[in-house]
């Protein structure tokens, strides 16, 4: 990994004796042998083989001694020469690697990307020579880098061996120990769902590895270890269970995916996350590379567009929001539209007009006025800190913008979230995406400073129908169809009110 991820100048005798040295010397560092101290021990070798030391060059006769007699091929490493820095590091992450998506952008962001989602794509859409030589060194290739004298090695060797009993003795008794604070397995019938209520706990578990016990047994040992045994207890459901909902390989990574009460944890041989996650009993839950979990009584997804989605074991095939941010509608599951809000759950998403009015009424699909409104909504809204259950959008005015500004939509956007509790800010949706401040979706009402085509500045106001906006603290004014425009200090705090 360090090799591929290096620049591309010198020889590759030098770049692999690079690479090489750099995991050496993260290695002496990484004492920790858990999942996390794992994590580290990579991010500490990206960041040295993103911006290797020059320092790293000098003194390298031990490790271009021990190299491999086989060296990959120069057309591969050529090609990832020519990607920028984090390109190349989300390619090998992701085609080198095999990392699943979501795995490859928090890796990105550990190592200090602010766009991870762009590098990611960027990736994805490179093509490069298929490699004819080795493009991995695993310990049987890799010779002994000998830079002391055989004396503290023979030394080293018998102290490494006594080390090393050591350590499965202590292995073998951690695990006994972690399996004895492990949460209690278990899960639902396949057709427990069709018999009571339709709620998590009804959920089966599915997946191609759901009956390798010790897969899923080493999955709740690591959520155990990671919430400290009796905390997650505490915190899980009673007598200490976790509801096992997932454990395959659906973008070949064996992946488990557990829940206690309202969390979710998602594990991977050397990671483990926790999310909170409410327990709405039939938001679908990401695996990652862009498939769900559906509810086993969600069996027909539809596209977008209309079409069959495949499902197999209740995992859909792979779906991504059609928006530059990755965040977005998805696909429609029976009278309802979900879509991809940052979250470890897909969140129902429902848009209204102008002409709408709040009352109680079941979520319907967006059709393609309210799928243009969420593609930019969902990229202008900021991540949300929560997981969202349902997110309304309410286009409370559309119209056009003074003064050459083009037509525009203001929304009021109203995210409810899994764990309970809601709140609401509206965008004007012009030119571009401008958040405007906290709305009500009953008596919507929102106002920015904004900048014409010719430069002048303007307040802006709109309310929902039947309501008229008021402003104080701009001079002239005029109002016409619900929309303010007035004159004034740009920045200038105003105090806007709807009647």
């Amino acid at each position: 990994m360090a090799y591929f991820v290096l620049p591309g100048r010198g020889k590759r005798v030098y770049r692999l004796a690079i690479a090489r040295r750099i995991v050496d010397g993260a290695a002496r560092g990484a004492r920790d042998r858990s999942a996390a101290g794992h994590a580290r021990w990579r991010t500490r070798v990206l960041r040295r083989a993103l911006r290797p030391s020059r320092r790293l060059q000098i003194g390298l006769g031990p490790w271009l001694r021990a190299l491999p007699a086989r060296l990959p091929d120069p057309a591969l490493t050529a090609a990832l020469s020519r990607l920028a820095p984090h390109v190349r590091a989300a390619y090998v992450l992701r085609h080198i690697e095999g990392l699943p998506r979501y795995r490859v952008r928090d890796q990105l962001i550990d190592l200090g990307v602010r766009d991870p989602w762009s590098a990611i794509r960027a990736a994805e859409a490179v093509r490069v020579p298929v490699p004819r030589g080795a493009d991995r060194f695993g310990p049987e290739t890799l010779r002994p880098v000998r830079n002391r004298s055989v004396l503290p090695l023979a030394t080293a060797a018998v102290l490494t061996a006594g080390l090393v009993g050591a350590l499965v003795a202590t292995e073998h008794g951690d695990a006994r120990e972690a399996s004895a604070r492990a949460p209690r397995l278990v899960s639902a019938a396949p057709d427990a769902w069709t018999r009571g209520a339709r709620t998590l706990d009804a959920w089966p578990a599915r997946g191609d590895l759901a009956g390798d016990r010790a897969f899923v047994r080493r999955a709740a040992g690591a959520w155990a270890d990671a919430s400290g045994g009796h905390r997650a207890q505490e915190r899980g459901a009673a007598g200490g269970t976790a509801q096992l909902l997932y454990a395959g390989r659906p973008d070949g990574t064996p992946l488990a995916v557990l829940r206690r009460g309202d969390r979710l944890a998602r594990y991977t041989p050397g990671r483990l996350d926790v999310f909170p996650a409410g327990t709405g009993p039939s938001a679908p839950i990401a695996l990652g590379g862009g498939r769900y979990l559906l509810a086993p009584w969600d069996s027909r997804p539809e596209t977008l567009d209309g079409e069959r989605l495949a499902v197999s074991g209740g995992v859909t095939a792979p779906v991504r929001a059609g928006t530059g941010c990755g965040r977005g509608p998805l696909f429609h599951l029976g009278s309802r539209t979900v879509g991809d809000l940052g979250g470890p759950r897909a969140a129902v998403l429902t848009h209204h007009s102008p002409a709408w009015r709040p009352r109680a009424q079941e979520p319907e699909r967006l059709g393609k006025e309210g799928r243009r409104v969420w593609d930019r909504l969902a990229c202008a809204t900021p991540r949300p800190a929560r997981p969202v259950a349902e997110a309304m959008a309410f286009d409370f005015w559309s119209g056009r913008l003074p003064h050459g500004g083009g037509s525009a939509d203001w929304v009021c956007t109203r995210l409810a979230y899994a764990a309970g509790g809601s709140t609401a800010q509206a965008t004007l949706l012009g030119a571009k995406a401008r958040p405007t401040g906290a709305c009500d979706a009953g008596r919507p009402v929102s106002g920015t400073w904004w900048q014409a085509p010719s430069d002048r500045w303007y307040y802006l106001a709109a309310a929902g129908r039947g309501l008229v906006p008021h402003a104080d603290g701009v001079r002239r004014s005029t109002t016409r169809k619900r929309l303010l425009v007035a004159t004034g200090t740009p920045r200038t705090p105003v105090a806007l009110t709807a009647r």
